[in-house]
């Protein structure tokens, strides 16, 4: 079977849902009766359709999932997680203004997995450019999160570490 990342990171605007949270929707949030979640407007706020399936996915090959945000509305973007009950995928948040590296070196550090060994999917190529450089497979979003693009990342991914391994092997030197 294919190699499998040890930790999926997730941008959150424009890649698990279709707005960014600090300024196109008006927190607090809540979910209306109908399990619809809506802004203090009264506004819809949704998911990329296929998101929950991607994380269950994820969840039952044994990857865990983690968060990683720029966003300055930490809060607002906390409670659409636990609205729309994707909190239990997420191992991990990173959810703060700054640069992704900070953030994935924080990921690091707590959890002990090295960048080759993560895979990341956000709809922003500046922040591909960043955290590819930390050895991360890094996957660019175009609209939104969803199945096909699970699948070509963890393709992406396996391929990535055949290359990694091949190389080692072909190494002179000992490790």
């Amino acid at each position: 079977m294919a190699r499998l990342p040890k930790l999926a990171v997730f941008d959150l605007d424009y890649t698990l849902w279709p707005f960014w949270v600090d300024t196109h929707v008006d927190p607090p949030f809540h979910k209306s009766s109908d399990g619809t979640v809506r802004d203090r407007r009264g506004q819809d706020v949704r998911l990329y359709p296929e998101v929950p399936e991607v994380l269950k996915r994820l969840q039952s090959l044994g990857v865990p999932g983690a968060a990683a945000s720029r966003t300055s509305e930490i809060e607002g973007a906390n409670q659409l997680l636990e609205l729309f009950d994707l909190i239990r995928y997420f191992v991990h948040r990173e959810i703060y203004p700054g640069s992704k590296v900070t953030h994935f070196e924080r990921l690091q550090q707590k959890t002990g997995i090295p960048f080759s060994q993560m895979i990341f999917f956000d709809d922003e190529r500046r922040n591909i450019v960043d955290v590819s450089k930390l050895g991360v497979t890094c996957i660019h979003i175009q609209n939104g999160m969803n199945l096909q693009t699970l699948s070509q990342g963890l393709e992406t991914f396996a391929k990535a570490q055949t290359g990694l391994r091949s190389s080692l092997e072909e190494s002179p030197f000992e490790a």
